[in-house]
């Protein structure tokens, strides 16, 4: 049996047993009915039980709440992860009661404004952009407040009314005969959600909720020097509190592409040039990529493979220090192939003039492990 508290790349619809399109209803009734079934406290002959409550009881905590299942639905348990998310293993003490007892949250007092949810996307940048930065536009879901109720809930025009089932309290008392005893509470008023008020002729646009799920696009400034994995945190644009609460944030999580030209490290980036043989006996100039452009580069006379060349501030920006790293340049020598008669001649004659003084190098063992392997 999986437990989810370790493993959130279970299903959670398949968990509860409902639909994708299920609304809030179902699936607080699938919940009720298998937290009654599953909970080890009265399940006690089922030793699977307490793993079972669990997975059932995550899966809840997810779906029950909007900006969580908006998250969900998009981007999986990664996207969950990504926004800070971790299960609580039994889900919320009132999520509990509530599937023993029915009705709404346990405990007195009107829920005030709660502060919503945050949410997590991935933006993915080439090397490029990540070393000059830029706006990049990002595009996801997100609970919004309703333009048309303006959030109260109500068709434009339409009345507010005191909750004539609380009677303005937003609570209701209620006894229940449970496995624990008699419990008398105070749960919040399933008519007006513990608000003490309603609306006479509901928003339609919002099904009275005063919130919806919308696509939302935002620009996201891109700092220059930013790496692959880091995140960036936009204050205030995530998911819009409940009864006026402040909204959440958003967490840009950046991937940058591979480029063909670099393979960075830190804030150097080291990139590789073949020289023929001859050349680098020789010495040569070379054209060599940069962030900038093409760089001509001396290759001195007797380079060996790979030595490395550095090009001073010619890296990535550092989002710390405020300066540019290096590029390394690392010489592949190559050694020709298919030589014609006459390049096989002019080799062997090189061959034969060579002397141990032309061989001869001041680098012991170690440097010369050290460099074959390109260190």
């Amino acid at each position: 049996m999986t437990d989810v508290s370790n493993d959130l790349s279970a299903d959670f619809y398949e968990i509860l047993g409902v639909a994708r399109d299920a609304d809030e209803s179902e699936i607080k009734k699938a919940f009720r009915r298998l937290a009654r079934e599953l909970h080890p406290d009265v399940n006690s002959h089922d030793p699977e039980a307490e793993s079972k409550f669990k997975r059932c009881a995550e899966a809840y905590e997810v779906l029950s709440d909007p900006e969580r299942r908006a998250t969900y639905d998009r981007y999986g348990a990664e996207g969950l992860r990504n926004g800070g998310y971790q299960p609580t293993g039994f889900g919320s003490f009132s999520d509990i009661f509530d599937a023993f007892f029915g009705g709404g949250e346990f405990g007195g007092g009107r829920p005030g404004p709660a502060q919503g949810g945050d949410v997590a996307v991935t933006a993915t940048i080439d090397l490029a952009t990540a070393a000059t930065g830029s706006p990049v536009e990002l595009t996801y879901d997100a609970v919004v407040r309703c333009e048309v109720c303006h959030g109260n809930g109500a068709e434009p025009g339409t009345p507010i009314e005191t909750c004539e089932r609380c009677g303005g309290s937003g609570q209701l008392r209620a006894v229940s005969r449970t496995p624990f005893g008699q419990v008398v509470r105070a749960v919040a008023c399933d008519t007006c959600h513990g608000d003490g008020r309603v609306a006479k002729n509901p928003c339609k646009s919002c099904a009275g909720r005063g919130r919806k799920v919308e696509e939302v696009t935002v620009s996201v400034d891109v700092p220059a020097g930013i790496a692959d994995g880091q995140r960036i945190r936009v204050s205030g644009r995530g998911h819009v509190g409940e009864q006026g609460g402040a909204p959440g944030d958003l967490y840009v999580l950046v991937r940058v592409r591979e480029d063909v030209r670099f393979v960075r490290d830190g804030d150097d980036l080291v990139t590789v040039v073949d020289v023929a043989a001859p050349l680098a006996a020789l010495g040569t100039t070379l054209e060599v990529p940069t962030l900038d452009g093409p760089f001509s580069l001396e290759i001195p006379a007797g380079t060996q493979p790979n030595d490395t060349l550095t090009l001073r501030g010619k890296g990535m920006p550092s989002l710390r220090r405020g300066r540019r790293g290096d590029l390394r340049v690392v010489v592949g020598v190559v050694i020709p192939r298919r030589l014609s008669h006459e390049q096989r001649d002019l080799l062997e004659q090189l061959s034969a003039s060579l002397s141990e003084d032309n061989l001869r190098s001041d680098e012991g063992v170690f440097g010369k492990l050290k460099r074959a392997f390109g260190a």
